[in-house]
């Protein structure tokens, strides 16, 4: 579980074929004398495991799945990302709960600067999209955002200057991919009230489990 607050901008400094996957090192200013094998870390939001690491880097695998869905097999040596370690328990929820689960790329179109801030604009997918509210939140590449305006197939994002001055969003460009996870609260609800071919809940299960009057 992450919250979408970017601890750090790393880069990849390698990676090499692992059967149909990759194997990727990572360098980062984070601690990792503090790291533990085994333990989640986000990269551009897309939760990986720490399986090796040493002073300034590590080392993750990433499966055949995670580099379709996401934009990582397009990551190169030297490209920055956006790294945010596990969230504990005592940890300051400041973002969103963010599970790190890709659901799909999208493609920045645009960017209208606003004196220090600025409106940037992406074209999502429907499996996306359709969660998309207005205020409501969303994770691109690992940053907790609040959607702006829905409008056809893409949406905007208002950026203040700190997280332009902190992540990897200072540098995008229109056309460049993304990823994009949306917030699982709409995914639940979808499942409660049916989703797209599901019964799910009515209003008489209601009735019949006693919520109804």
């Amino acid at each position: 579980m992450f919250t979408g607050i970017v601890a750090d901008v790393g880069r990849m400094v390698s990676t090499a074929a692992s059967g149909q996957g990759s194997r990727i090192r990572w360098a980062t200013a984070l601690d990792t004398a503090d790291f533990t094998l085994g333990e989640s870390i986000a990269v551009n939001g897309v939760c990986l495991t720490v399986d090796a690491f040493s002073s300034g880097n590590f080392d993750t695998d990433v499966s055949p799945e995670t580099l379709l869905r996401s934009n990582l097999g397009r990551v190169r040596a030297g490209d920055q990302v956006n790294l945010e370690r596990a969230l504990r328990p005592i940890d300051r929820l400041g973002g969103h709960f963010v599970l790190g689960h890709v659901d799909g790329v999208g493609t920045m179109t645009s960017r209208q600067p606003q004196g220090e801030f600025e409106v940037l604009w992406f074209r999502a997918t429907e499996a996306v999209r359709r969660y998309l509210v207005e205020k409501g939140s969303v994770t691109i590449d690992g940053i907790s955002l609040t959607v702006a305006t829905v409008s056809g197939d893409e949406f905007s994002v208002a950026v203040i200057p700190h997280t332009l001055a902190r992540t990897t969003l200072a540098e995008r460009r229109a056309g460049c991919e993304v990823n994009l996870e949306a917030d699982i609260l709409g995914k639940y609800v979808e499942k409660l009230v049916g989703g797209k071919n599901g019964s799910g809940l009515t209003m008489q299960s209601l009735a019949e489990n006693g919520f109804l009057r």
